[in-house]
């Protein structure tokens, strides 16, 4: 009697079977696993590499009858049995006993994929992926991704022999979802995505969007991870949203993990060796903050992470993502905020990675002339669709609320915001009113914002244009960011600098023009990587004049920087004055810190953090009109500038600057009130590797009217320096 009962059973399904076999069969749950009811339930299992299958029950087994002989195998499921396993027999007598993942019912809720149909999943990272679970007290993982207009999807890897028609998925049509829940499968486990398009045409195999750990390259697969860390940062994170981030010391090191240090043979430290050094490092320079180049997995070294394939999991040059957690946790107990580059403006054409994922243009926008960056030769998501913002949102949200990240730089927001960006004409499709501005970008972009935000963290925005309101709040019109970098001073700046001091005098505007608009945005003041690579020369070998010229050029416009309004950023390697142009291929030139030009250098920026961070009038209106005023700003013949820095209290710093090499004795300075005043800094000091002209520490201020207001100091200025005064409660020397 079974024998004929299977014999019918393999006829009325001999075209989903042959599919099947063939890895066609879009739709195995319906096949495969328990199927019937009462005595007729028959088990049906795809074992390619099996000789024989004994199904298994709580009191029985029983050998299965191999319905094709590709390996598909069959049994009546016997009384009232519920759960079964199976016992598989492949050749060379090797026994393995397995669970069935076609008997499990989906693990995904119905508000889960209400959510991700709707593209309004907060947690999506906690959804498609890989996560390991149990189903009914079975321990496996549960694989998910979206390609709804895939025709047929399968987990493969290791665990079955790369074979796609092992671990064909479970579709869910109301919103693309594809999932399943394979048995056995533990952390460790590598593993793709196979995909079948709409015409049944196999693309390359591709990997997890949303996986959280991915091997090393040449190898792109997906590894299956499940978090063991226990975080200690708890009284950082209480702490961190509270208070004005905008009235905050924010001084940040910019930092490429492959390239600050490597050990002997020239290999990257791993996330726990940088959580000893760079820490350590940063702590005692008087940063604030870190800003890591883009950690996501990246597949191309040289992109320096722009160009992420893993928006989702930090690279694995460097070690695990519990590791990374470490590194993170190891900063806030030291009291540093860590900043990540974020990437959501394009992504590469990798056939492994995003691009046209289920054979169609599903994260990028169809339409060429909207869809691709030419600079790049990457592709542009698409801003328009529910389940990409979802996807791009989810990312954000996945690394301040998995990783404790306090502050992402959004790259290239200029690329994001203009249709038209670096195209020529004919080849941008513009808006419906004809403009060049990406309206779906904007409106992502102030849902990012006022979703991390909402979290604690804080936004920064690399763009370079005049777009209004880059800095405002998104409930003011504007796109919502925390910070923007402010590209027009470290420009003009720069170009002012590389001038040689003769003639600095006929570009004295470059330094002033920047406070016209300096408390539009709330502006961070960027020296980056991109200002010291790629032929631009390092900052030093932007300076004039010969090595001991250049060093001090290079202090003062650091003390003039310290004192301008904005929060501050330098890139690893400038506050020790490297020499040569970064390479991604080396570390920094520490060894530079021999020589005692270098070593004043870097002193001087330890001292100006410190300084920075210790006096309110020097950051807490960093963003506001009323922290900065011109005491003169009009002597061009001398290429000096004098200015306040002031708190809003009744309290301010002064600060005096004189590019040339020429000393000025005698310079009278208008100030706001009398009595001693004290020099903080002057960049000229020998314990910075200058001639150590200067006032002597300690000055006191006349009534004599100067400049507009009612007391002055008479000061001596030192060749190529800039001059930190305050007044002092202590009487000044005779």
């Amino acid at each position: 009697m079974l024998q004929a009962e299977l014999a019918a059973d393999r006829a009325d399904n001999a075209e989903a079977l042959d599919a099947l076999v063939r890895g066609e069969n879009p739709d195995p749950f319906a096949l495969l696993g328990v199927h019937g009811k009462g005595k007729k339930r028959i088990v049906r299992t795809f074992q390619p590499h099996a000789e024989s299958v004994t199904l298994l029950t709580k009191n029985d087994g029983m050998p299965m009858q191999r319905i094709h002989e590709a390996g598909v195998f069959a049994a009546l499921l016997p009384g009232r049995a519920a759960h079964y396993r199976l016992r598989v027999e492949a050749k060379g007598g090797h026994l393995a006993e397995l669970e069935d993942p076609y008997r499990f019912q989906s693990s995904l809720g119905e508000a889960d994929l209400y959510l991700l149909g709707e593209g309004s999943h907060e947690k999506i990272y906690a959804t498609l992926g890989a996560h390991c679970i149990e189903q009914d007290t079975v321990p496996g993982t549960r694989f998910a991704v979206w390609a709804p207009a895939a025709y047929r999807v399968s987990v493969v890897g290791d665990f079955n022999d790369w074979d796609g028609r092992r671990h064909v998925m479970r579709r869910h049509p109301g919103n693309g979802t594809w999932e399943i829940f394979i048995p056995g499968i533990a952390p460790g486990a590598l593993y793709k995505f196979e995909l079948l398009d709409a015409d049944r045409r196999l693309l390359p195999l591709k990997t997890d969007p949303l996986a959280h750990y991915y091997e090393a390259p040449p190898g792109n697969a997906a590894i299956v991870y499940r978090s063991e860390y226990r975080w200690a940062d708890g009284d950082w994170m209480k702490k961190r949203d509270r208070g004005n981030p905008l009235e905050r010391a924010i001084s940040i090191y910019e930092v490429h993990l492959g390239s600050w240090r490597r050990d002997k043979e020239n290999r990257f430290l791993g996330y726990r060796d940088l959580a000893e050094q760079l820490v350590g490092y940063v702590r005692d320079m008087g940063y604030t903050h870190i800003e890591l180049l883009p950690v996501s997995e990246h597949p191309y070294e040289a992109s320096w992470g722009y160009q992420p394939i893993g928006l989702y999991a930090p690279t694995q040059r460097f070690g695990t993502p519990d590791d990374f957690r470490y590194f993170v946790d190891q900063c806030h107990q030291a009291g540093i905020g860590v900043i990540v580059d974020w990437v959501p403006a394009h992504f590469p054409r990798d056939e492994h990675g995003l691009a046209r994922f289920d054979g169609t243009t599903l994260y990028e926008y169809e339409d060429p002339r909207m869809g691709e960056h030419a600079d790049w030769g990457t592709l542009v998501f698409n801003y328009g669709r529910r389940e990409v913002l979802n996807y791009l949102l989810g990312s954000a949200l996945y690394w301040i609320s998995e990783f404790h990240i306090d502050g992402l730089r959004v790259d290239a927001v200029a690329s994001m915001l203009y249709l038209d960006y670096s195209k020529p004409a004919g080849q941008w499709l513009p808006n419906e009113f004809g403009g060049n501005e990406n309206f779906e970008a904007v409106e992502f972009l102030r849902r990012f914002n006022n979703a991390i935000h909402a979290r604690g963290a804080i936004s920064f925005a690399e763009e370079s244009t005049t777009w209004p309101g880059v800095s405002r709040g998104v409930d003011q019109g504007g796109l919502g960011f925390t910070y923007k970098w402010n590209m027009g001073w470290m420009n003009d700046s720069l170009k002012y600098m590389a001038e040689d001091p003769i003639n600095r005098k006929h570009h004295h505007d470059k330094l002033t023009f920047g406070l016209t608009y300096a408390f539009t945005e709330n502006f961070v003041l960027p020296l980056s990587h991109d200002e010291v690579v790629h032929g631009k020369r390092s900052l030093l070998g932007k300076m004039p004049g010969d090595s001991w010229q250049a060093c001090a050029n290079l202090r003062a416009y650091f003390a003039a920087m310290f004192c301008y309004p904005g929060k501050k950023l330098l890139f690893m390697g400038n506050d020790i004055a490297q020499r040569r142009e970064w390479s991604h291929e080396r570390a920094v030139d520490w060894e530079l810190l021999r020589d005692a030009n270098h070593q004043g250098v870097h002193r001087l920026v330890r001292d100006l953090n410190r300084l920075y961070s210790g006096t309110p009038a020097l950051h807490r209106l960093d963003c506001h009109e009323k922290g900065f005023e011109w005491i003169d700003c009009e002597d061009r013949d001398h290429s000096v500038y004098c200015w306040l820095r002031q708190d809003g209290n009744g309290n301010f710093v002064v600060c005096v600057a004189n590019f040339t090499p020429v000393v000025r004795y005698d310079y009278r300075i208008g100030l706001p009130s009398g009595g001693p005043y004290l020099e903080l800094i002057n960049t000229d000091s020998t314990d910075y590797g200058g001639s150590n002209v200067g006032n002597m520490g300690k000055l006191n201020a006349s009534d004599e009217q100067w400049h507009g207001r009612p007391c002055s100091l008479n000061l001596t200025l030192p060749p190529l320096a800039t001059l930190i005064l305050a007044p002092s409660t202590e009487a000044a020397d005779a």
